[in-house]
């Protein structure tokens, strides 16, 4: 039974609205589209996920984009919805006992102010139902999860929030559907639709619902015990993308722009020392662009409330074979540098990110893991550095219990056309974001969000703009 608290009404309206979202339209089996559509990359900027971790997460865990790479996703204690089912199920084969359906309720607003005095805005609910069998025989298991995001609010002529389908449209999909083959405790083998987690292929949550892939992967670990490093490891072949606001897949190749179909083979691992780890990973799609990307972190505990976390990254990109994604040969690279530093409950951060001057850089499966990639812009221009500060406090010691936030300043400059190497305008972006994730209690699964960004472009041609969102999660189990 649900505990009795003044939410309960909201929490079984909202419940009540997912399912008649979910069931009420006819979902998509996410239709094989060969139609070429635009990447999400291409609307304003990228950001980062909304699943992210809340600022007031332990420094050292979890801050850098190799962190969470090849492993599988870790299951949230959620509040359970039917208990009562659940412990009836709980002297049957694992298969049914380990059983999980999660509910995600999310409603998202957004409203920009655009460089061209044009706008942005929707009011979009919904979120997903995920199912994930035990495992049977301790060898096989599966799952599946149904997306979906509906108007609330959607005026016309101001399409481009990516929380609804273009033309302000919703939509039901069936955006997870595959089975797990486990060969020994930790290496695992996923078929069909999924999603992944790496520095430039992954689910980039920070809308609606998620990208995610068709394809064959693996993942694996090694070591860890007694202080010995840990190595996590994963390779794989994806052969198609469903973008965070749509409802059919697409080639990978023509999310990235090439008018030809192509999926994208991936490897790459991780290893972790008690205070050091270093990674790489390497994709690579056939005629369009191949990818590399590594990343090394240093942790220190300077006292015992003072930490430091010093990190770099390298990404490499170029066009292969027949450069079909441009019509032309390009290369080009980026390198960054980022100090986390804590005291206490807040936490200061530093970092630099330098370009190429060969092309921008590509993030089209992905959001784009640099350092000062951050609400509305990635400072990813050809040309272009850009240096961050950032920083992030937990109000709880002030009395503000479970609330947390962040503000940052982000300047780029140098930026280059990268056919002219005419030099294009500077830019610089002020973010704030404010959090309530309650730890404990009724309200346990709720996540409440606020964001505001400010971006200003200099040097040829003056513009601005703002960038509004408010965003609710309520996680809960209904097993």
């Amino acid at each position: 039974m649900f505990p009795a608290f003044p939410g309960k009404v909201m929490l079984l309206t909202l419940t009540g609205l997912m399912v008649m979202l979910l069931w009420g339209n006819s979902p998509a089996l996410a239709e094989e589209e060969t139609v070429t559509e635009e990447s999400p990359s291409a609307q304003l900027g990228e950001e980062e996920a909304v699943t992210e971790e809340a600022p007031h997460a332990q420094l050292g865990e979890e801050v850098t984009p190799m962190d969470k790479s090849f492993q599988e996703k870790p299951e949230s204690r959620r509040p359970e919805l039917l208990p009562r089912l659940k412990e009836q199920l709980k002297d049957t084969q694992p298969f049914f006992r380990d059983t999980k359906l999660d509910l995600n309720l999310r409603t998202y607003y957004a409203s920009s102010e655009n460089y061209d005095d044009t706008t942005n805005e929707a009011w979009a609910l919904g979120g997903s139902l995920a199912y994930r069998s035990g495992w049977f025989l301790d060898r096989l298991k599966m799952g599946a999860a149904l997306y979906t995001s509906q108007p609330l609010y959607a005026p016309e002529g101001r399409d481009g929030t990516l929380l609804l389908k273009p033309g302000q449209e919703g939509y039901t999909v069936v955006g997870q559907l595959y089975g797990k083959v486990k060969l020994r405790e930790q290496t695992i083998i996923n078929i069909y639709r999924q999603e992944a987690n790496s520095p430039y292929l992954n689910s980039n949550d920070s809308r609606m619902s998620p990208n995610t892939f068709e394809g064959y992967t693996f993942t694996g670990a090694a070591g860890g015990e007694d202080s010995a490093p840990k190595i996590n490891y994963g390779a794989g072949y994806i052969d198609k993308i469903k973008p965070r606001n749509s409802d059919r897949f697409i080639s990978m190749s023509k999310a990235a722009g090439a008018e030809v179909n192509r999926g994208v083979v991936g490897g790459g691992a991780n290893v972790a020392f008690p205070a050091f780890s270093i990674g790489a990973v390497d994709y690579y799609s056939e005629d369009i662009i191949n990818i590399g990307y590594a990343e090394a972190k240093y942790t220190a505990s300077l006292s015992e409330q003072a930490g430091l976390v010093l990190s770099a990254q390298i990404t490499d990109q170029r066009s292969v074979g027949e450069d079909l994604l441009k019509g032309y040969s390009f290369k080009t690279n980026q390198v960054g540098v980022k100090a986390d530093m804590n005291y206490g409950e807040g936490i200061v951060t530093f970092a630099y990110t330098r370009n190429a001057p060969g092309a921008d850089l590509q993030n089209p499966w992905s959001s784009y893991p640099a350092y000062t990639n951050v609400q509305v812009q990635s400072f990813n221009r050809a040309g272009e550095e850009a240096f961050i500060v950032r920083g992030s406090y937990d109000f709880s010691q002030l009395g503000l219990k479970d609330l947390a936030g962040y503000a940052l300043w982000v300047h780029g400059w140098g930026a280059v056309d990268p056919a002219t190497k005419a030099s294009v305008y500077q830019q610089d972006e002020y973010d704030l974001d404010l959090q309530w994730i309650p730890k404990r209690g009724d309200l346990k699964g709720l996540w409440l969000r606020l964001r505001y960004a400010h971006v200003d472009q200099r040097g040829v041609g003056d513009a601005s703009a703002d960038d509004f969102r408010v965003i609710v999660n309520y996680d809960l189990s209904l097993l």
